[in-house]
């Protein structure tokens, strides 16, 4: 029997996460008292990366930004929230957006590499859990202005 990987700790809380389409893991999670926010991904069997390490700093490392536009007859309404970090040169973006006019939800990460070059990791919008929405006026990650659709 294969034993299970940590995502969450007692101590924390998941702010957002889901299952990719290939079956990883993301959570983005908390200490309960806001001490830190932390990063993992892998497999169901092991966290193959947590980003940053667990101190109260760990917020100056991520930025969330979003864009909300309510729809109408000339426009599509659009809700898109991203938290992003970069690590080893590589921009990892975690989404969360909806497009009106397809009626369309997305989760999942996009992983930018130093040539620019985008691997997209897809989530499965059935298996997320939370949001990022409280982030924008909670004051506990800088707002960006960077948009990734």
């Amino acid at each position: 029997m294969m034993a299970q990987a940590k995502y969450v700790l007692q101590n924390e809380k998941i702010i957002f996460s889901f299952e990719s389409n290939t079956g990883k893991k993301m959570v983005l999670a908390k200490d309960k008292l806001d001490a830190y926010i932390i990063y993992r991904f892998g497999s169901k069997e092991k966290v193959e990366m947590e980003f940053p390490t667990k101190t109260r700093d760990s917020w100056g490392k991520f930025k969330y930004s979003f864009y909300l536009r309510g729809g109408g007859v000339a426009n599509t309404g659009m809700d898109l929230n991203y938290v992003y970090f970069d690590s080893n040169h590589i921009r990892y973006v975690i989404y969360d957006t909806y497009f009106s006019e397809l009626n369309k939800y997305s989760v999942g990460i996009r992983v930018i590499l130093p040539d620019k070059k985008i691997i997209e990791i897809k989530g499965n919008t059935k298996t997320r859990k939370g949001n990022m929405v409280d982030f924008r006026d909670n004051g506990l990650l800088e707002i960006g202005d960077e948009l990734f659709d």
